[in-house]
């Protein structure tokens, strides 16, 4: 399980650690709760303000591995779960849904999401949202490994995330399951590739190690071979790298890369996309 905190940048160095110490009444935490470890390898994540202790959970598909993790906080006074979240409606992001709220801690929770997520009763507007405590939370749409996705971004005075489901990978993306090549070339390589580049990237699997494997096999560029070493030398990679660092390392989101264009046979950046996902698919 990985904990990772988001602190206020100190107002006065000077102050050395009494002013470090300080920043840490406030932050936005995130907690990543894998499940199905060894084999789907999925991440769910307790998103928390704070401040004011108001949490959200993410595609909890697993509740048997989420649920003691949320009872756990809520009862010592940790967290004030608000809501759960879904990336897309797919059964291993949004088929716990209705089973976590059969527990009576979670039961009349809403659930935010697209419109095929597993009783869904929110579904922002694409580039609208809403607030965890201070985090201001926005919905982009990113339809194309299901028509339905979103990746949820997340912003307070602590830092920028995002949650990707199985749209964008480390070194990755989703396969195009009711999408095309122009649909993911438009989630990945503009609406993302929008996002600012110090935003870190919290995707839906742990699929790392596989994902730079066919990177390597197609661009051998010093940031793809610095993903390799850090996915062989670390289990989890989720929230290590950010929208900046998929642009340099991420082999879907360099179109226009001669290498990756070679290596396809293809130029225009749809046919490059369609044809390294095809390259990909066929990967052993």
């Amino acid at each position: 399980m990985n904990l990772s905190i988001f602190t206020r940048p100190s107002i006065s160095r000077s102050l050395g650690s009494l002013t470090a110490s300080l920043a840490l009444t406030r932050a936005m935490h995130i907690q990543s709760i894998p499940m199905w470890t060894g084999t789907s390898d999925n991440y769910a994540y307790l998103v928390v303000d704070d401040k004011s202790k108001d949490a959200v959970i993410i595609d909890p598909a697993n509740p048997d591995e989420v649920a003691p993790v949320l009872k756990e906080q809520i009862s010592s006074g940790k967290i004030n779960l608000t809501a759960i979240v879904n990336t897309h409606h797919h059964w291993d992001h949004a088929g716990g849904n209705k089973k976590l709220l059969a527990h009576s801690e979670f039961k009349g929770k809403p659930i935010i999401g697209g419109k095929d997520c597993e009783g869904v009763t929110q579904t922002p507007k694409n580039g609208e949202g809403f607030k965890i405590g201070d985090i201001v939370v926005k919905a982009l749409y990113t339809p194309c490994h299901t028509q339905d996705s979103i990746c949820w971004f997340m912003e307070d005075s602590t830092g920028k995330v995002i949650f990707t489901g199985d749209t964008l990978f480390h070194g990755g993306c989703g396969r195009f399951f009711e999408g095309t090549a122009e649909e993911m070339h438009t989630a990945l390589n503009k609406t993302l590739a929008a996002v600012p580049d110090d935003t870190k990237v919290y995707p839906g699997h742990e699929y790392t190690k596989a994902n730079v494997k066919f990177a390597m096999s197609v661009l051998q560029s010093e940031p793809v071979k610095a993903l390799h070493a850090f996915a062989e030398n670390n289990k989890e990679t989720q929230g290590k790298f950010t929208i900046g660092d998929e642009k340099k390392h991420n082999v879907f989101m360099r179109m226009d890369d001669p290498e990756i264009q070679k290596a396809t046979g293809k130029t225009d950046p749809v046919d490059v996309m369609a044809k390294l996902r095809e390259m990909k698919n066929n990967f052993k």
